[in-house]
């Protein structure tokens, strides 16, 4: 198929396209890249893996070479110790096989390779190869004769398959520059001081057209025009001065190339695990430290007819577009691929090949280990330069690469996204003047969306001055002193903490203090210093006590359906349905009432006065309904307030027992925690 090859020599990264999809990136980017050659000096030997570090220029990472790859450096062939062969401080050849990775240095190899158009020049090889890719056995013949020929004594040679078909000249041509190269990199090692570069590919056009262009290559875009004269120039020299067969193009619009041709989009698409299929199923490709694990999905893949049809179109078709992703991305090392179950053993077999045919493009040569008992696809691809997520992706500050937003028990979900901030300590020695600071109406979990700030208040007891060390014992948890124990009063709605909060700090520092005038509507705490025993309570509003009438089968369905009586009054009748209390009445039965408030307000009040002073638990004289809720509110204390809306619910269910077998026979006694009776007529 056609292919188009976009160059961008300024960011040095190109792509190539084919059929309108990005297959294969090339990224020349980092300190360190493939087949550079450094002159380094041996830092550390270590026989207890069987290999050293190596100083190529890097301050934060050496060089990681292995016994195995030592190469013409293995001198004594019999000697099988690396400490035999290398010493501290020695001056070696070496060669950057893979680039750095995390906190990995970059791992190098003493058998140095010089690649260039149509051969592979190796000066500590022996022999003649040829690519695999070669297929014809004339051609074979052919190369290898020529190869033997031309191959510089003591020198390996490797025939590409570019070579293919094409005449001797061009053949010699290409190593006769690979030999001058050589030469300049010997000269260049003698001379220079360890540890220093001596050859890398900095020009990023001849890196790309050597490893990328084939006859298959219809277009180039180039983003100068001094890069088009270059690309015909290496064009030409290839093929031996025949015309051009493709289209060089420069890109001249204002648009940057790489957002022209959607090459930007097309990375930022490969970084996300997903990849949708174009019969609706979809992969996914999670990266690990150990291997990469592809899922395949359905999705909602239904077209075919039968379930068979559609799990062996979906794998066929998600294993072609897993071939791209890995060329796509560079993944390299062991690969799992989790396609979905076949039954059919044919079916399996017909999807491995499918999938090892797609894979034979792929310049990495992955090879398909084996299907596992499990279903499971194992592969291996060499390693070529850096993954697509080593050159483009960052790791999250936030989680640090966990992809996951930690949430603990006891936080709230608003603080699931925030980010940690650098905690502020205070000096013990130092006293802090008080300032006047306003406090910010506060955001409370659980509190009712409908609620006003002034119908909420913060409790919080004023911080004391670390100077003593009575004040840090009151400050430890597990301290508690009965006689300095009191109850808080309740700040009332619209009024501030001033008074609650100079008491409080009176109380614990003692008197003769100097407090600041504080204006009307600020509090003595700032919210950036909030105490540990800060307490936020928020003030409820009392529940509304709602009449339904209903008849006795009405009560038994709406009970067995789960339905709420309130649907049965108006819209708009009842302000909040769902702390409403509701009493349930027959038709005919006549309402519960309140009697009037002004007639028992005397005696409420002295009732009330009567229960805070005395010890023991007595029981209240009897008064009517005519309580309000509101008043009740007022003599509740705080231990009393927590169980108020539970014990209001209570009585409004015993009323209604009562009421409906019970006749006209008096008011209803009540005992001293329950704040209203009802009567009914």
């Amino acid at each position: 198929m056609p292919k188009q090859i976009i160059i961008t020599e300024q960011q040095r990264i190109a792509a190539v396209f084919s059929e309108d999809q990005i297959q294969e990136l090339v990224v020349a980017k980092g300190s360190h890249q493939v087949s550079d050659i450094y002159l380094g000096i041996v830092e550390n030997v270590l026989p207890g893996i069987d290999a050293a570090f190596v100083n190529i220029g890097d301050p934060e990472r050496n060089g990681f070479i292995h016994v195995s790859d030592l190469g013409p450096l293995r001198l004594k062939r019999s000697s099988g110790a690396i400490t035999e062969l290398l010493t501290p401080q020695q001056k070696v050849l070496v060669q950057v096989m893979k680039e750095p990775t995390g906190t990995k240095g970059p791992r190098l190899t003493g058998n140095v390779t010089l690649p260039g158009r149509y051969l592979v020049l190796m000066p500590y090889g022996r022999g003649v190869n040829l690519s695999r890719r070669i297929r014809s056995e004339s051609e074979r013949s052919r190369l290898r004769a020529l190869a033997i020929l031309i191959k510089p004594a003591g020198m390996g040679l490797l025939v590409r398959t570019e070579a293919e078909g094409m005449e001797e000249e061009a053949v010699i041509e290409d190593l006769e520059v690979l030999q001058q190269q050589w030469e300049t990199i010997q000269i260049e090692a003698n001379s220079n001081r360890a540890p220093a570069l001596l050859n890398r590919d900095n020009d990023f056009i001849q890196r790309v057209l050597r490893d990328m262009y084939s006859t298959d290559v219809n277009r180039i875009v180039v983003d100068s025009s001094e890069g088009v004269k270059r690309v015909k120039q290496h064009l030409l020299n290839w093929s031996g001065g025949k015309p051009l067969q493709v289209l060089i193009d420069h890109h001249s619009d204002r648009i940057p190339v790489l957002e022209y041709f959607r090459v930007n989009a097309a990375i930022r698409e490969a970084l996300r695990p997903r990849v949708d299929l174009p019969s609706g199923g979809y992969i996914i490709i999670q990266p690990t430290e150990a291997l990469t694990v592809i899922d395949v999905n359905s999705g909602s893949f239904t077209r075919s007819a039968t379930a068979r049809e559609t799990v062996l179109w979906t794998n066929c078709e998600a294993a072609t577009e897993i071939a791209r992703q890995l060329r796509l991305r560079n993944i390299a090392g062991v690969i799992i691929v989790d396609f979905i179950d076949m039954d059919s053993r044919r079916d399996q077999l017909q999807v491995l090949e499918h999938f090892n045919q797609v894979l034979r493009a792929d310049k990495a040569r992955p090879q398909i280990a084996q299907l596992s008992e499990l279903g499971l696809v194992e592969l291996t691809r060499k390693r070529q330069g850096q993954n697509i997520y080593e050159l483009f992706g960052r790791t999250c500050p936030t989680c640090n690469g966990l992809g996951h937003l930690v949430h603990l028990p006891g936080e709230s979900e608003a603080s699931i996204g925030e980010v940690n901030l650098p905690v502020v300590t205070r000096t013990p020695d130092v006293e802090e003047p008080a300032r006047p600071v306003t406090v910010a109406p506060p955001t409370l979990v659980g509190a009712p969306q409908n609620q006003s700030w002034e119908a909420t208040q913060r409790y919080q007891e004023v911080e004391p001055a670390n100077n003593g060390s009575d004040l840090e014992l009151l400050n430890h948890p597990s301290y508690q002193e009965s006689t300095r124990r009191r109850r808080r009063r309740r700040v009332g709605v619209g009024e501030t903490m001033q008074d609650e909060a100079l008491e409080l700090q009176e109380r614990e520092l003692g008197s003769g203090m100097e407090y600041p005038i504080l204006s009307e509507g600020y509090s003595l705490t700032s919210p950036n210093r909030r105490s540990g025993r800060e307490i936020i309570r928020p003030v409820t509003e009392p529940p509304e006590i709602v009449t339904v009438e209903m008849t006795s089968d009405e009560q038994d369905v709406y009970a067995l359906m789960g339905i709420s009586p309130l649907t049965l009054l108006e819209e708009g009748t009842v302000k909040n349905p769902k702390s409403a209390i509701i009493s349930i009445k027959k038709p005919g039965e006549g309402n519960l009432r309140k009697t009037t408030a002004e007639k028992e307000e005397d005696v409420e009040v002295e009732s009330v006065v009567d229960y805070e002073e005395e010890d023991d638990a007595q029981e209240l004289d009897t008064f009517d309904s005519s309580v309000s809720l509101e008043q009740a509110d007022d003599f509740d204390g705080d231990e009393e307030n927590d169980n108020y809306e539970s014990e209001l619910g209570d009585s409004d269910v015993e009323l209604n027992s009562d009421s409906n077998d019970s006749d006209d026979s008096g008011p209803i006694r009540r005992r001293r925690r329950r704040s209203s009776a009802v009567t009914e007529e």
